[in-house]
């Protein structure tokens, strides 16, 4: 399971709806960070944004990011996961957002789609984790 320890793996599943606060590098080094929906599947944390937003533009293959995940049960406990943009892929990304979706709206669809939209899904290798709580 990489770099993520088991006992908190439970932030990381569907039952949870756990948000991540995605750090990402401005072009000028400068942080950027976003909350974002996310899955983990394979090893990886999977986030899915919209083709051109900041974040987006950030992430290429082999850049640095960083997630901080709080359980939402209590925001003592949480994870920060640090790893680089493994992949980055359009193929599923709009049935990926339907299925975050499910997850954080209770949604079959995701509600906030906008004309001509292009969905991209970011595949993060984990490469060290740091617990509190």
């Amino acid at each position: 399971m990489g770099a993520i320890p088991d006992k908190y793996l439970d932030l990381f599943q569907e039952q949870k709806k756990a948000f991540a606060s995605l750090a990402t590098v401005m072009p000028d080094g400068s942080p950027q960070v976003t909350p974002v929906w996310f899955d983990y599947a394979g090893g990886v944390i999977r986030v899915n944004t919209a083709k051109g937003r900041v974040k987006a533009r950030n992430m290429k293959q082999g850049s640095p990011v960083a997630l901080a995940i709080m359980d939402p049960d209590n925001p003592y406990r949480h994870v920060q996961v640090r790893g680089r943009v493994a992949r980055i892929t359009e193929d599923g990304a709009p049935a990926h957002i339907d299925s975050l979706a499910k997850k954080y709206l209770g949604q079959d669809k995701y509600p906030y789609a906008k004309p001509g939209e292009v969905r991209v899904i970011y595949e993060i290798t984990p490469t060290s984790a740091s617990v509190m709580g």
